[in-house]
């Protein structure tokens, strides 16, 4: 019964990611900015920012004509919230294991004397998986867009039908 739910919400989120991508292919934009703007948007979003990634989207998107507003917030139907909890758990974790415990850091005693510490451990891996969401994300995001554009132009270059149907005469 999990599984089953997690592949349609999996389902209901690649379909969403990729309605949007899609839109975002029609725009003026070449592959390599659909992509890099959906990458950056990944990374961007993939970091705990609290809310102010949103507006960072929003600062490109008014500085940077070349950026594709469309496939930068696409970014956000991947990284939801419910999602981010998951990739804080794994940040932390990386983090730890790069450069190791937490000094006196331990669930019987949390304090705000052990901040810097969890929250460097944190930043750390959130950089590394944030860099390696990013860099997926272009490869993915460049070769749907770059396949979405091959189908359109090579169904935009058939000729058309103009097949006579036999039942019917011109007498």
């Amino acid at each position: 019964m999990y599984w089953q739910m997690l592949r349609r919400r999996l389902a209901r989120i690649r379909n969403q990611v990729r309605e949007r991508l899609v839109t975002a292919f029609v725009e003026k934009h070449t592959p390599n900015e659909v992509a890099a703007s959906f990458s950056v948007g990944v990374f961007i979003t993939a970091l705990p920012t609290l809310g102010v990634g949103v507006l960072a989207f929003f600062v490109l998107a008014a500085l940077f004509t070349r950026v594709s507003k469309i496939a930068l917030f696409a970014s956000v139907v991947i990284l939801n919230p419910v999602v981010k909890w998951g990739v804080y758990g794994a940040s932390y974790s990386l983090g730890q294991f790069l450069l190791g415990p937490a000094p006196n850091a331990s669930f019987d005693s949390v304090s705000l004397s052990m901040g810097v510490d969890v929250l460097t451990r944190l930043w750390v891996g959130n950089l590394i998986l944030a860099t390696i969401f990013a860099v997926v994300g272009y490869g993915g995001a460049l070769r749907i867009v770059n396949e979405f554009r091959r189908r359109t132009d090579d169904e935009d270059q058939q000729p058309p039908d103009i097949s006579v149907d036999p039942s019917s005469s011109h007498e």
